[in-house]
């Protein structure tokens, strides 16, 4: 207890309590598939269908990726996590600036993402020279140069001084390591290299004796895309010492490579990347500026998507070895190896190894934009000689072993759900009927995926050749829908018998025969109701365990299991007692009722809901002499009632209408 001196009131925190238990969020999806551009195989934060746009670009031909999570979030969702995809072969559009003095390349100006979509950008370089200045003869000397006035000129500046020497005009690049605000001089780097110890310099190719003209040196990036002005960058400089480095502000995703996915939603990119060319050991006096001419617009080219030589590799990714290098492990973390390092992802869709590509044809030119007197007339925009590759069409067993590798993931995590989609051959209304689907769910038996079936119609964007609707796999929409369920009403809800947002109709239609077929499946089926729309009309999962057959009652254990874990962590290394017991049994106690009260648990009590066992008889003096603790929690889960029976009847010349539920749910374990 604190000790006292001054009379009055004095107050104390004291935490008396252990910490609850907090439900952990499960509506978090991931995606991988194929984008426009973006980040090549590095899980992406998106909070929203904007931020997408941002990242990965807008609709593709090549891809369903967009379309899937367009679904996602008008369907309810509030948070994903996207990774994009493409094979090796995938390079970004650039152009290449050069040195003034030595003609060699100075610059890469890079799209920021690799990708076809950078062949619609051009640039144009232009040099600013906002401070400037004069010599004071009186004041210089070899070691500095005496100015009148030092404003504008910062360490790692680039200047430019020029001086008419008998008749010839001189012009000499130094760059400026430090500056005499007292004395008011400018004093620059030695010509050594830039791995050496620095010294001063001799300002050489010009007079002392006499006045010269010092400017700072920078560079005005205009970008523009498909001839409309998209970003101005001011005051860019070539040299690292500098604070506005133009390859240290314009990095785009190269610096996200092989690092961890990030929290938080990305902001949006920049659309270009500059790339340094030079050797960095190049002695700082034999820089100069930029061969830029202002009349000269540089388009960007050589962009590659990549996507025609896709293999199921780009989407599974491979397994890290602990001796696996750097280079090694960036290789292999691909597709829904990215993913597996992202804890808060519950549902996981991969609709693109489903993908059928169509070619989109190319863009025209925008509307012209106002001449901007400060920036002048754009340049016409230039088509990009192609409209990027289009991946292959996958068969069945590609298709398999991507879908394998989803539930392999969810079964090794025990943390999410693989959401499948059918391949196009057994989501179409053919003579073959149900068969198909039914020989593709025989496929797989896990608790930790759920197939829907058949595929949707949504309207295109795109339009291509007239087409209004793209028929698409359903999964992003069914993550959308389990997403939306939960942040309405609670996991515990089945996500069906819910209307599909932005799905214009379905692949096949299913009568309430078909229905009938594929429900005791697992097979969600896809189905309009009178008067109710285009509806989600099953909520199963793929498991022959009675069990788990509801897909609501694995993702309410997955949940227990996740928020039990994370709150009881403070447990560890606590005397195995009886009051680190009851503190425990305490705490999962009202985590429980609080559950049950809400209806996520069934059972008239909460005896018949829920039981917490953690006392002496199953943590003997044995167990803890091993340092062991054990607790053992049993559930019974609140299961949907799928078939509602009304019977009719006549007594006493009157109807009687009742209500018959089935589908109460017994006692089970995590």
């Amino acid at each position: 207890m604190s000790e006292y001196v001054i009379p009055g009131v004095a107050y104390e925190r004291l935490d008396t309590g252990t910490p609850g238990i907090a439900t952990i969020r499960t509506d978090v999806a991931g995606f991988v598939g194929i984008a426009e551009r973006g980040p090549l195989h590095r899980a992406v934060a998106l909070d929203s269908w904007r931020q997408f746009q941002a990242v990965f670009g807008g609709f593709t031909g090549a891809g369903f990726l967009a379309y899937a999570v367009r679904g996602f979030f008008e369907n309810g969702g509030a948070r994903c996590w996207v990774v994009r995809i493409a094979s090796e072969w995938a390079a970004p559009s650039g152009v290449v600036v050069r040195d003034d003095g030595a003609g060699a390349p100075a610059w890469r100006i890079e799209a920021s993402s690799p990708g076809a979509w950078g062949d619609r950008l051009d640039v144009d370089v232009r040099e600013v020279r906002r401070a400037q200045t004069r010599s004071a003869p009186e004041r210089s000397a070899p070691e500095a140069l005496g100015v009148d006035t030092i404003s504008g000129f910062t360490p790692g500046t680039l200047v430019r001084l020029s001086q008419n020497v008998g008749g010839i005009s001189v012009v000499v690049y130094r760059v400026v390591r430090a500056v005499d605000a007292l004395g008011s001089r400018l004093v620059f780097w030695h010509d050594e290299p830039r791995a050496r110890a620095p010294y001063d310099a001799v300002v050489s190719g010009v007079d002392l004796g006499r006045p010269i003209l010092v400017e700072s040196v920078a560079y005005r990036v205009l970008v523009r895309e498909r001839g409309r002005l998209l970003r101005v960058y001011d005051d860019l400089s070539p040299l690292p010492e500098h604070a506005r480095y133009a390859p240290a502000l314009l990095a785009g995703f190269g610096t996200l490579d092989g690092a961890a996915p990030s929290t938080t939603p990305l902001p949006a990119p920049e659309p270009i990347a500059v790339r340094e060319q030079r050797d960095p050991n190049l002695p700082l006096t034999f820089l100069h500026g930029l061969a830029v001419d202002p009349a000269l617009v540089l388009p960007l080219r050589g962009g590659v998507d990549g996507l025609s030589g896709l293999a199921v590799r780009d989407f599974t990714g491979e397994a890290l070895a602990p001796e696996d290098s750097d280079e090694l492990r960036a290789q292999k973390r691909r597709g829904l190896r990215a993913l597996e390092e992202v804890g808060e992802v519950a549902l996981l869709a991969v609709p693109d190894i489903n993908i059928q590509p169509v070619p989109v044809p190319r863009l025209a030119p925008l509307p012209p934009c106002p001449v901007d007197p400060c920036l002048g007339t754009p340049a016409p925009f230039v088509p990009p000689p192609s409209a990027g590759d289009l991946p292959p069409r996958f068969d069945d067993d590609a298709i398999y072993q991507v879908q394998q590798a989803m539930i392999d993931q969810c079964e090794r995590r025990r943390d999410r759900v693989a959401l499948l989609d059918p391949p196009r051959g057994a989501a179409r209304a053919d003579g073959l009927g149900l068969a198909a689907p039914r020989a593709w769910r025989a496929r797989f038996d896990s608790k930790f995926a759920a197939l829907a079936h058949p595929w949707l119609r949504v309207r295109d964007p795109l339009a291509r050749a007239g087409a209004v609707v793209r028929e698409l796999p359903p999964s992003g929409h069914v993550a959308g829908i389990c997403a939306g369920t939960e942040l309405r009403v609670g996991v515990h809800k089945a996500p069906a018998n819910v209307a599909i947002v932005g799905a214009e109709d379905a692949t096949v239609a299913l009568d309430d025969v078909a229905r009938g077929v594929l429900n005791p499946l697992g097979i969600n089926a896809i189905a309009s109701s009178p008067g109710g729309g285009l509806r989600l009309m099953g909520a199963r999962t793929l498991s022959s365990d009675p069990d788990f057959v509801f897909l609501n009652v694995r993702r309410l254990l997955i949940m227990l299991e996740k928020a039990i874990g994370v709150a009881i962590q403070w447990a560890a290394f606590e005397p195995n007692d009886l009051l680190t017991r009851t503190k425990l049994h305490l705490v999962l106690t009202t985590f429980l009722l609080a559950l049950w009260q809400r209806g996520a648990l069934a059972g008239a009590s909460p005896a018949q809901a829920f039981f917490v066992k953690c006392d002496e008889q199953n943590n003997p003096a044995s167990a803890r002499e091993r340092g062991e603790l054990h607790i053992d929690v049993g559930v019974a889960p609140s299961k949907p009632f799928e078939f509602v029976v009304l019977r009719v009847g006549r007594s006493d010349n009157e109807f009687e209408t009742t209500e018959v539920a089935a589908g109460v749910s017994g006692r089970g374990g995590l």
